[in-house]
């Protein structure tokens, strides 16, 4: 350690947390199993819809851990290109694309490069490339508090010495050493199953703690986290994410994060330079919050309760004029058969074609129903303005009221 700054790899340890009672491995066992669960609740096209859907929410939650609140709404509007004229509030559109557009942007590269190691640092500083090219001018730019003002250069390791509350990273010119440990031990290609589970929880803290960014290393580090659950084969995953939890258990995030900050505490605390209990605690909160994360998304997507709560929203719509009765009966018979071509649809709502053209073109207009062409089949749409109704608590509530 240097003027309080890290400067040797050994000063990270331990990298994986010691599990004696078991806990952290139970947890894992129980996060695969349940994320297995959830990945058949629904049809896979309709899947394909939701997994939009949880892309935007993981958007909205990840940047409300950093402080920053966009609107659902106005994050549909900005996936449209369409952006406020208010500065501040098309920044914040700008930030919920970004973070919409990288997430996809790795799910593409890990399917199309399926040998990529997420952990190493070339990809960790594409992924804050990809962003921070995405990201509008005034965010661009950091203020140390000696009020000296830095540019963020995109995918580029920070050249200067940062301090993170208490925590004092790495030094800048030692931050190459501590990535190449970083991708030797979390590497989901040399651990099995089981240890790639709990070394998505200690990677997450790691490289956090490492701060190897002038700015954007939290959505950096959730960004990765997405990723190597991705890499880890975690079926389901997509359809819940781990940062709702985070967002709306902040300050018990912060602290589990600050808690495997500190030094060991004496000689039953590990081996390491760092806190062994702290990594374990902090391994145990992730787990569990993903756990959380995942039961309640597969509440939300049991069979009954979703279709009853796609019949009261046409219920609703029905009373004010908007659509006709037999929307309801189409748009549960589409959720469970994923999409269907419109040449079928006349028969199932027992209309005549041009009848059944007319509620088409309804729910087409509403978003309810979406279609890759005028003519081609037709599958659920998940706008924002329904996440409240199909996903009761999906977001906040003061968000989930605005909603509709």
């Amino acid at each position: 350690m240097q003027d309080g700054f890290y400067t040797n790899i050994s000063e990270m340890e331990p990298m994986l947390p010691a599990d004696p009672t078991g806990e952290l491995a139970d947890l894992a066992i129980a996060v695969i199993r349940k994320s297995a669960a959830v990945s058949t609740a629904v049809h896979p096209v309709t899947r394909r819809g939701i997994v939009e859907l949880v892309r935007k929410m993981n958007s909205y939650y990840s940047n409300l851990i950093e402080g920053h609140t966009t609107h659902p709404v106005d994050i549909d509007r900005a996936m449209r290109n369409d952006f406020f004229a208010d500065p501040a509030k098309r920044a914040r559109q700008l930030e919920s694309k970004a973070h919409i557009e990288v997430q996809k942007a790795i799910e593409a590269r890990l399917e199309a490069a399926p040998e990529t190691i997420i952990t190493a640092k070339d990809f960790l500083c594409w992924i804050h490339s990809e962003f921070y090219e995405r990201m509008p001018e005034e965010f661009r730019v950091v203020q140390h508090a000696d009020g000296n003002v830095e540019r963020v250069i995109p995918g580029l390791l920070r050249t200067s010495e940062v301090k993170v509350g208490r925590h004092l990273p790495p030094k800048s010119a030692c931050l190459s050493a501590f990535m190449q440990r970083f991708e030797e031990v979390y590497n989901p290609g040399i651990l099995n199953s089981q240890q790639q589970v709990i070394a998505v929880a200690a990677s997450h803290h790691r490289l956090a703690w490492i701060h190897p960014f002038l700015d954007g290393n939290g959505r950096v580090t959730r960004l990765m986290t997405h990723a190597y659950l991705k890499k880890a084969g975690l079926d389901g995953h997509g359809l819940w994410t781990v940062s709702r939890g985070f967002a709306r258990n902040r300050e018990a995030y912060l602290t589990a994060l600050a808690g495997a900050d500190q030094p060991r505490r004496g000689d039953l605390d590990g081996r390491g330079n760092l806190t062994q209990a702290g990594l374990l605690a902090f391994c145990s909160f992730f787990l569990k919050t993903a756990i959380d994360q995942i039961d309640f998304m597969a509440g939300l997507l049991e069979l009954d309760g979703m279709q009853q709560r796609i019949q009261a929203v046409v219920d609703r719509q029905v009373l004010l004029g908007e659509l006709k009765p037999e929307a309801g009966h189409l748009l549960r018979d589409i959720f469970l058969r994923g999409e269907l071509p419109r040449g079928e649809i006349p028969k199932i709502i027992g209309m005549p074609e041009r009848s059944a053209r007319r509620v088409i073109s309804a729910l087409v207009g509403k978003g309810y129903l979406v279609s890759d062409s005028e003519k081609g089949p037709v599958r659920l749409g998940f706008p924002a303005e329904l996440a409240g109704y199909y996903f009761p608590r999906l977001y906040p509530e003061g968000v989930e009221a605005s909603l509709g």
